[in-house]
């Protein structure tokens, strides 16, 4: 009976642990999925031992060619492997549980609020900053990713479709799946 009752005690502990890791991530979620990035790496690479590098940046790749929110579906992916399906649910009520609290305040002030300068200059300084951890991010993706000379053909074959061209992002990321499957399969990698 101490065991179960252990293996509970253990059980709940890390549910805990995981939920507020990513409630916490959530806090910074403002610029969308990719400005958690340097977050991600930092608690749940470096820190818990949760997921190497190369996992998140999978999980980011799979998590974009999903519906949902990048974020919501990374934590997922994360609390799922950490405790199957509770953990799943824990690191989705995690991340998502700051937006709602925050959404909810601003919409009883939101009225109040929007006419101050004050407001206006913190929303500019938001953006500056959710771009900086955009740029980190990114930074960081092209370190993991950007292997050899047809990782950067690929690369920068995508940015140009998606500089000049009005498509659909899902068609460089099929286009570069497909681009690296052939690749990899010419090369006899696994």
């Amino acid at each position: 009976m101490g065991v179960m009752a252990s293996a509970g005690s253990s059980l709940m502990n890390e549910l805990t642990t995981i939920f507020f890791t990513f409630f916490k991530i959530g806090l910074f979620t403002f610029g969308g999925g990719y400005a958690i990035l340097p977050i991600l790496q930092k608690d749940v690479e470096q820190k818990l031992h949760w997921s190497t590098g190369g996992e998140i940046l999978d999980y980011y790749a799979i998590s974009q060619s999903l519906p949902g929110i990048i974020a919501v579906n990374i934590s997922m992916f994360i609390g799922h492997a950490r405790r199957k399906f509770p953990g799943l649910v824990a690191a989705a009520l995690g991340i998502v549980a700051p937006s709602i609290i925050v959404i909810l305040i601003i919409a009883l002030f939101i009225e109040n609020i929007l006419h101050y300068e004050a407001v206006a200059h913190a929303f500019n300084g938001i953006r500056v900053a959710v771009a900086a951890l955009v740029l980190d991010a990114s930074v960081n993706m092209w370190e993991n990713s950007v292997k050899d000379r047809a990782c950067a053909l690929i690369f920068l074959v995508s940015m140009l479709v998606f500089a000049f061209a009005d498509v659909t992002p899902i068609l460089p990321v099929v286009a570069g799946a497909v681009s690296g499957i052939i690749i990899t399969g010419r090369r006899g990698l696994p």
